[in-house]
C-alpha cells in the first residue's frame, strides 16, 4: 500500500528517515523531475569553455561571426584550442583531491592549536579536504580529555554525521554498554575517531584523504597526551600499530604507538559496528575489554 509521508506520525517518519540514512540514501526525491545526465553534461561543457584561453575563444567568436563551419563541426581552430587545452579524460579529476598544497595546509593548522579547542576550531574552519565538501558535521572528539584514555574509531558514520558526535545510534549504544560492563562510561574517557568527516556512502577514505586529516588526529594526540588508546576496528589499528594485519590479528594484545612523539600502551579490538553486523565476535571483544580493564586497575 502506497502512503504520503504527511499522512505518518512523527514516530513513523523519523523510523522511515532512520531506515533511509542506514540504507545509505542521501538525497530524496525532488518535486520535478532532473535530468542528471544532461546536468553533468552541462557543467562539463561549461567547465572545457571555461578553460579555453580567452584568445581562443575571441577567434572560435570571429569564426562563428563569418559563417565557419569548421567550429561546428569540431575541425577549426577554436575547436582545436579548447582540445589542447582540456588534458585528456584519464588525466582530468572529478573532484579536487588534496595535494601536497593541502598537507601543508592541514599541518599548519593543526600545529597552530594550543589547546583542544583550538584544535576543533582549526578542524572546523578547514576547507582543503573533499569529504568536508559531502559531510553534514565535522565530528570532532567529545568526553573527559584529562581521562588518560582516548578510544579511537576509524570514521563518523550515518549516525555520527547526523549528531555531530562520535559513536552515536545504534554502535554508540552498544559501545555505552561495551563500557558499562568494565566500570567506564563516555564522559569518563576520550572518544574520537581517525578521520573527522563522513566519507559518502561509508567507503574507506583515500590515502590523500588520510594524508590530509593525518595532523588533525596526530595533534589531537599531542594535546590530550592519552596513557592507553582503545583501537576499534581495520582502520584505526593499523593506522596507529602499522601493518596490514586485520583486526582478527591484531586485538587483544598491548603493544605500543609511536605517534606525535609519544609511546602510548595500545589496545586494538572489534568496533561496535562490526559486533552488530557479527555477533559471534562479541566474545572476543569482551575478553578485549577484560584486558583493557585489568590494565586501567593496575593489574
Amino acid at each position: 500500500m502506497n502512503s504520503s509521508a504527511s499522512n505518518l506520525d512523527p514516530a513513523e517518519l523519523s523510523a522511515l528517515l532512520h531506515f533511509y540514512t542506514d540504507a545509505g540514501v542521501e538525497w530524496l526525491v525532488d518535486d520535478a523531475p532532473i535530468d542528471r545526465i544532461a546536468q553533468f553534461e552541462a557543467q562539463k561543457a561549461a567547465k572545457a569553455q571555461a578553460r579555453v584561453p580567452a584568445s581562443a575563444r575571441d577567434a572560435g567568436n570571429r569564426d562563428a561571426g563569418n559563417g565557419g563551419q569548421q567550429a561546428a563541426s569540431g575541425t577549426g581552430p577554436a575547436s582545436r584550442s579548447r582540445q589542447a587545452a582540456s588534458p585528456p579524460p584519464s588525466m582530468q579529476s572529478s573532484a579536487a583531491v588534496p595535494d601536497g598544497g593541502a598537507v601543508a595546509a592541514a599541518r599548519f593548522a593543526a600545529e597552530s592549536a594550543r589547546s583542544l579547542g583550538e584544535l576543533k576550531d582549526a578542524v572546523e574552519a578547514f576547507g582543503g579536504c573533499n569529504l568536508k565538501n559531502s559531510a553534514r558535521s565535522t565530528v570532532f572528539a567529545s568526553g573527559d580529555i584529562t581521562s588518560g584514555i582516548m578510544i579511537v574509531g576509524p570514521m563518523p558514520n550515518a549516525d555520527d554525521d547526523r549528531d555531530g558526535a562520535p559513536f552515536s545510534g545504534r554502535a554508540g549504544e552498544l559501545m555505552d554498554r561495551m563500557l558499562a560492563a568494565i566500570g567506564l562510561s563516555r564522559d569518563r574517557v576520550m572518544m574520537t575517531n581517525v578521520i573527522p568527516w563522513r566519507p559518502p556512502g561509508n567507503r574507506m577514505p583515500s590515502q590523500a584523504e588520510l594524508d590530509i586529516c593525518r595532523p588533525f588526529i596526530e595533534r589531537q594526540v599531542a594535546l590530550a597526551e592519552p596513557k592507553t588508546l582503545l583501537l576499534l576496528g581495520n582502520f584505526p589499528a593499523r593506522f596507529f600499530l602499522g601493518g596490514n594485519g586485520t583486526i582478527h590479528s591484531m586485538r587483544g594484545e598491548w603493544r605500543n604507538a609511536s605517534i606525535a612523539g609519544l609511546e602510548i600502551a595500545a589496545l586494538a579490538t572489534f568496533h561496535p559496528q562490526e559486533l552488530l553486523a557479527a555477533p559471534a565476535n562479541k566474545a572476543f571483544a569482551w575478553q578485549d575489554l577484560l584486558t583493557f580493564s585489568t590494565r586501567m586497575n593496575g593489574g
